[in-house]
């Protein structure tokens, strides 16, 4: 197990909001995570965690310093886990050059491709390392984790729900890209990371995935806001719809008029998504 240090620790609402790194051999190189411990925790319970898996060029510390989350997250006793976007560390020529491909773009997808199949290896981070570590050294409850994320995240929750059947007992979403190989941003993503081969991409698309794979637990809770300017080109929440009612999977997707793609709207619906996996629990 690796260990980690600690980068600062701040008392917010009764518990503590902490930031981490820790050398990860999944992503051959240092990874930075955030843990809020709440109060329940500090008092030696052990608690449900939720892992939050953010969108495009975010990092660790977006959704904990824009969600508005750690209050709701004390009251219920939830501790809050985020992590970086993408490896940062190991650098490979053109990471940089796109704000959708490369750093902070990491589509929470175990890549297969040269170079970045030595680092780029998200899913197995999020799933298993990442998971070890907190787990290990936080009073966590057994087994009673789920997870959520926005956009890119939402992807990433969503798939990684789907693809370990029983590891999560809850998940939802906001604004997710629910079919990848279908809209721009994915069909970049994957074939920079997976290849051309559109079968290979299937593993890592909820929609896919639905065809084909056991179901996510529970009912499954997406947000979307109708003004995203994302909406119609990358989004499309409808495909979505469709595939959960073809596989018979339970699903309450709430779209709002008005909301973008911002903190904004996941602030303004954050409590709904925090109370929903603490019913879980």
């Amino acid at each position: 197990m690796s260990a980690f240090t600690t980068r600062s620790e701040q008392h917010a609402f009764g518990g503590v909001q902490g930031f981490y790194e820790h050398p990860s051999e999944t992503c051959a190189g240092p990874m930075r995570f955030s843990v809020f411990q709440p109060p329940a925790a500090l008092r030696g319970e052990r608690v449900p965690v939720l892992y939050f898996l953010a969108g495009l060029t975010c990092t660790e510390e977006t959704f904990v310093t824009k969600a508005g989350a750690q209050r709701v997250a004390a009251e219920l006793g939830l501790a809050l886990v985020t992590c970086d976007t993408s490896p940062r560390a190991t650098r490979i020529p053109g990471d940089d050059t796109a704000w959708d491909f490369g750093q902070g773009a990491g589509f929470y997808l175990d890549a297969t491709t040269t170079p970045w199949a030595a680092s780029y290896r998200m899913a197995s981070y999020v799933t298993d390392e990442l998971r070890t570590i907190v787990e290990a050294n936080f009073p966590i409850a057994d087994g009673a984790r789920g997870i959520f994320g926005h956009s890119m995240g939402g992807h990433g929750a969503l798939v990684l729900a789907l693809r370990q059947p029983g590891l999560y007992r809850s998940v939802s979403a906001f604004a997710p890209i629910v079919a990848p190989s279908q809209v721009p941003w994915g069909q970049k993503a994957f074939t920079g990371y997976l290849g051309k081969d559109r079968e290979d991409w299937a593993a890592w698309d909820t929609v896919e995935l639905l065809r084909t794979t056991a179901r996510i637990p529970g009912r499954v809770l997406v947000d979307q806001g109708l003004s995203d300017k994302f909406l119609e080109r990358e989004l499309q929440p409808e495909l979505l719809e469709a595939a959960c009612s073809a596989a018979g999977q339970a699903l309450e997707l709430r779209r709002h008029p008005g909301y973008d793609h911002s903190y904004y709207f996941i602030a303004t619906f954050i409590e709904d998504h925090l109370r929903h996996h603490a019913r879980a629990f």
